[in-house]
C-alpha cells in the first residue's frame, strides 16, 4: 500500500525533479567534466581528456600560490564573521531577553534594520562609507582628532578587516533572533530551580542558558558559515577581491575562492582551472551540508 502511494506521488514530483535535474544535477555534471579537460581560452575547439593533471597542478603545480594562499583567507573570513556574528547576536539577545528592559522591543526593531534591509543597498552604502578620501567612516574618525585616514579599499589589512566587519554588521540580526528564540523557549522553572539551589546568575548562563542555545544553534552556524564560505557577493560589491597581488592575476588580497573561480572564468577564460575550483568548493560545502543535515535530523523518517 505503502509502494503504491509513493508512485502515485511522482507525477506530482516530476516537475521539481525535472527543474532539479536541469539547473543543478546537469550543470554540476559538466563542471565535473571539465575539470578533467584542458578546456581554455587556447583550446575552445580542440580540447581533450587530460585526468587529474588540473588537480596536481593547483596542489601541486603552478596554480598552488594561488589556492592555498585564497583558501587560508577564505577560510579566515568565514570563520572570523560566522563567530562574530553569533557571539554580537548571542550577546545582543541576552540584553533584550532581560524582562526589567522595557525598551526591549524598540531596541531590537531597530537591530533588525540590517537584515530588513536589501544587501544590494547595504553593500553599495557600505561602499561609500569606506571609501578613503570622502567616506563617512574616515570623516568621522577625523572629526574625533584622527589625523590620517584609513585606507580601508587599497591596504590588504583594512580591506579585509572592512569586509569582516561588513559581514559582521550583515549577518549578526539572524543570529540575534536565533538566541532569542532559543532564550524564550527555556523554561523559567529551570532558572527558579537553579536559584533555589543557590546559583549565580553566572552559574545558571553556564549551565543552563548557554547548552540550550549553543544546541539550538549549531546546525545554523554551520549552514551560515557554509554561506559565508561562498559569499561571493559582498567581497565582489565592496573591493572587486582587490588591492591587486602583484605575484597573481588571478586573485586580490580580499578574493574568496568563490571571486577567484569567477575570475578566472570571465577574466582568464581559464576554464578547466575554474571548473577544478568549483568542484573543491563544491566538496567543502557539500561536506558541510552533510554534517548540518545530520545535526538537525534531516535523514530522520518521520511516521
Amino acid at each position: 500500500m505503502r509502494r503504491k502511494n509513493n508512485v502515485k506521488a511522482y507525477p506530482y514530483l516530476l516537475p521539481a525533479l525535472i527543474s532539479i535535474l536541469l539547473v543543478t544535477v546537469i550543470p554540476i555534471i559538466y563542471t565535473i567534466v571539465i575539470s578533467f579537460t584542458n578546456y581554455n581560452m587556447y583550446h575552445l575547439t580542440d580540447f581533450s581528456f587530460v585526468g587529474f593533471a588540473n588537480y596536481l597542478e593547483v596542489f601541486s603545480g603552478s596554480i598552488k600560490d594561488v589556492f592555498f594562499p585564497v583558501l587560508g583567507w577564505t577560510l579566515c573570513f568565514a570563520v572570523i564573521s560566522t563567530l562574530g556574528c553569533y557571539s554580537l547576536g548571542f550577546l545582543l539577545a541576552i540584553l533584550l531577553n532581560n524582562p526589567r528592559m522595557k525598551e526591549a522591543k524598540i531596541y531590537r526593531a531597530l537591530l533588525i534594520v540590517p537584515w530588513a534591509l536589501p544587501s544590494t543597498i547595504a553593500i553599495l552604502a557600505w561602499q561609500g562609507l569606506l571609501n578613503e578620501q570622502y567616506g563617512g567612516i574616515n570623516n568621522f574618525l577625523q572629526a574625533l582628532g584622527m589625523t590620517f585616514q584609513i585606507p580601508w579599499l587599497t591596504d590588504p589589512f583594512w580591506a579585509r578587516f572592512g569586509i569582516i566587519i561588513v559581514n559582521i554588521w550583515l549577518g549578526f540580526p539572524y543570529m540575534m533572533n536565533v538566541c532569542l528564540g532559543g532564550l524564550q523557549a527555556i523554561s523559567p522553572e529551570y532558572y527558579e530551580a537553579a536559584r533555589i539551589d543557590g546559583a549565580s546568575r553566572f552559574q545558571c548562563f553556564k549551565a543552563i542558558t548557554l547548552p540550550v542555545v549553543t544546541k539550538l544553534s549549531v546546525p545554523l552556524l554551520i549552514s551560515s558559515f557554509a554561506s559565508t564560505f561562498n559569499n561571493f557577493g559582498n567581497i565582489y560589491m565592496i573591493t572587486q577581491g582587490g588591492p591587486a597581488r602583484i605575484d597573481n592575476q588571478f586573485a586580490g588580497y580580499t578574493d574568496i575562492l568563490a571571486s577567484t573561480t569567477y575570475k578566472m572564468t570571465t577574466w582568464s577564460n581559464r576554464y578547466d582551472l575554474s571548473a577544478t575550483f568549483s568542484v573543491l568548493v563544491f566538496l567543502i560545502i557539500g561536506t558541510l551540508t552533510l554534517i548540518n543535515m545530520k545535526m538537525s535530523g534531516a535523514f530522520k523518517e518521520v511516521d
